[in-house]
């Protein structure tokens, strides 16, 4: 890691202001920070000041006990009736899984629908419909009401996709990436134990499962206030949007860089389509005799798609705007 994170440095302004002024917990706000470093958002320290200044705090919103009661429950609405595989691939998730996972994606439209009233005065209504995932789906964004006009469609296409606060990479499959015009990337603070924790806050676990674990004997009562405790609190949570690609630019072909080491090499920037045969391309390219390694997550699943570093997504204010006149 870059001398950028040391221990002497790490517990900086930037860090106290996210936990103080923003409400977000210590282990979200070093994520926030920490990956953008690593997802090109900046480079220095003089770069992270202007980094959350004017990236992260125009461009960050918090989701709400009750927004998130509404995301969950547009999930439980198709879960049921959803496929439980994930696009392009044979992988199963159980309904509790798909379930939590659907909830987070919705975070992530819902976030941007935010983002785009508090900034623009424009008021969306999210897509929210049956079938595989929804990712066959066109658009995120299904209608817009801007100021002074009627509610309608959009005249462009948007996806939203939505990762966790330690994503650096904006990861589109091929034909989903043709379906949309704009591609938004979302980052929330979620963590694996979000729906827990929103149970616990509706005393789902107090006053259901804990007590009949107590009524039938498998828990004592100190078992039980201890088992709830460990359970973490429900909490506004934060959603970064990280900013933009567009599907009508003509991209190159192996638009990365990494860095090399003694026998491998990490790619840290990625910019374009991607195909699994590209790896043993940058093998040639570097000389490499070891593996090839996207920076913070290995490899891709297989398949042809498009790739981008958070630090290669477009978010300047003149960028949105741009997009929102498109609207």
């Amino acid at each position: 890691m870059n001398d950028l994170f040391s221990d002497s440095n790490y517990f900086d302004d930037e860090l106290l202001i996210l936990k103080d002024q923003y409400s977000i917990a210590e282990k979200e706000a070093r994520n926030f920070i920490d990956k953008a470093f690593e997802g090109g958002e900046f480079l220095t320290s003089f770069e992270k000041k202007n980094w959350l200044r004017n990236r992260f705090i125009p461009n960050f919103v918090l989701i709400n006990e009750e927004e998130y009661a509404n995301m969950c429950i547009d999930a439980l609405k198709i879960v049921g009736s959803t496929a439980g595989t994930d696009y392009g691939t044979s992988r199963q998730r159980d309904l509790g899984q798909l379930g939590a996972d659907m909830t987070r994606g919705y975070l992530g439209e819902l976030a941007f629908s935010k983002y785009l009233e508090t900034n623009w005065n424009i008021k969306a209504t999210l897509g929210h419909e049956k079938g595989e995932l929804r990712e066959f789906l066109y658009t995120d964004i299904k209608k817009i009401r801007k100021e002074n006009d009627k509610e309608r469609k959009p005249n462009i296409n948007i996806g939203i996709k939505t990762g966790k606060s330690n994503g650096i990479w904006l990861d589109i499959t091929g034909k989903q990436f043709l379906h949309s015009d704009v591609h938004i990337f979302v980052k929330v603070a979620t963590g694996r134990d979000h729906l827990f924790s929103f149970f616990k806050y509706l005393s789902v676990f107090k006053d259901k499962i804990l007590k009949k674990g107590e009524d039938i004997g498998l828990l004592t009562k100190d078992e039980s206030v201890n088992l709830f405790d460990n359970i973490p609190s429900f909490e506004p949570i934060p959603a970064y949007i990280c900013g933009f690609v567009e599907r009508d630019i003509e991209y190159k072909e192996l638009d990365y860089s990494g860095k090399k080491g003694r026998k491998n090499y990490t790619i840290n920037s990625w910019k374009g389509p991607y195909s699994p045969e590209d790896v043993k391309r940058i093998k040639e390219i570097e000389h490499i005799s070891g593996s090839i390694k996207f920076n913070g997550i290995g490899d891709f699943s297989s398949g042809k798609r498009y790739l981008f570093n958070t630090g290669n997504l477009k978010w300047e204010r003149t960028e949105w705007e741009r997009i929102i006149n498109q609207m």
